[in-house]
């Protein structure tokens, strides 16, 4: 049967219900989203998905609350908010909506899970302290959608309904940022293999645009790579490679008689014809022409050696 409502409650929002309907509304974009206590449009039906009220988890009836005692936990004994339910049961659903291709869609929706959608699952079960992000704990997501909502004194009677349905693209925006970051992250992994197996020994990895490489880089286990050259507008870039993403710390920085440097003071201190520009924190450099940004990689891992 056709879906005809999305059901979920009134008043207040949380991020849980806003990026579950962020999900649910691209596949079910005629559905009319409703939001609602009263007790006639949470009785489970066929043309209705229910979600983040209604007391129940039971996927075949299409009602997805977590409020309950017992309340649904994920096979580690984690808990589950509205949105990790949402996404166990329509996530690859909504991936292929995004043209997300069917053999990425596995490993795109087990990546979304882990990383976006288990934090909100936890922060709205208080499960982990939003503090546990220090002094950035106010720009977690789920804050800064909460930051939406209306004022304590706007006494319009629609402005909760207001806020939401506001706060819904933006919402959208971020689900969809990342998971075609995640879809692009896949979409390269192919073609930086090609270019590790093409480098060879070298230590210098050559990329025919800028694209992600860690995940690539993990994956041929290519440790010997310190440096990774690739074209940008209408120069070329040399960039050092970060030990992880928790930390700014390289495998080779570039020469510290570079650092700071650009145009003609480069070219001096380098040697090089053509180089543009060195970061003072040394992990990018730019010169004009793949030419002069190899003769810099070569002379970059001259210096570590």
């Amino acid at each position: 049967m056709t879906i005809t409502h999305l059901v979920t409650h009134s008043g207040g929002f949380h991020a849980d219900e806003l990026l579950s309907s962020v999900v649910l509304t691209r596949l079910f974009p005629q559905a009319e989203l409703k939001r609602t206590r009263e007790r006639q449009w949470l009785m489970p039906a066929a043309d209705k998905i229910i979600y983040d009220v209604g007391g129940d988890y039971n996927a075949d009836a299409q009602i997805f609350d977590h409020h309950q005692r017992p309340n649904p936990l994920r096979e580690d004994g984690q808990p589950f908010s509205s949105f990790g339910l949402i996404w166990a049961h329509y996530g690859r659903k909504y991936l292929a909506a995004m043209n997300v291709p069917e053999h990425n869609i596995e490993a795109i929706h087990t990546a979304f899970d882990t990383k976006f959608v288990l934090p909100i699952d936890l922060l709205d079960n208080g499960a982990m302290e939003p503090s546990v992000a220090g002094p950035l704990s106010i720009l977690t997501l789920p804050t800064l959608l909460g930051s939406l909502k209306p004022v304590f004194d706007d006494m319009s009677p629609t402005a909760n309904d207001d806020a939401f349905f506001a706060a819904l693209p933006i919402a959208r925006s971020f689900i969809e940022a990342f998971i075609n970051n995640l879809a692009a992250k896949a979409r390269s992994q192919g073609i930086v293999l090609e270019a590790i197996t093409k480098a060879g020994p070298s230590p210098i990895l050559e990329l025919p645009m800028g694209m992600p490489y860690r995940s690539a880089l993990d994956k041929a286990e290519a440790d010997h790579i310190m440096f990774v050259v690739n074209p940008r507008g209408g120069d070329r870039t040399l960039n050092g490679i970060k030990l992880s993403n928790d930390t700014f710390e390289q495998r080779a920085d570039l020469p510290v008689a570079w650092a700071g440097l650009q145009d003609t003071a480069l070219e001096d201190a380098s040697g090089v014809k053509g180089a543009k520009f060195c970061h003072n924190a040394r992990f990018i450099a730019v010169a004009n022409s793949r030419e002069a940004i190899l003769k810099m990689a070569k002379l970059a891992v001259k210096a570590i050696l």
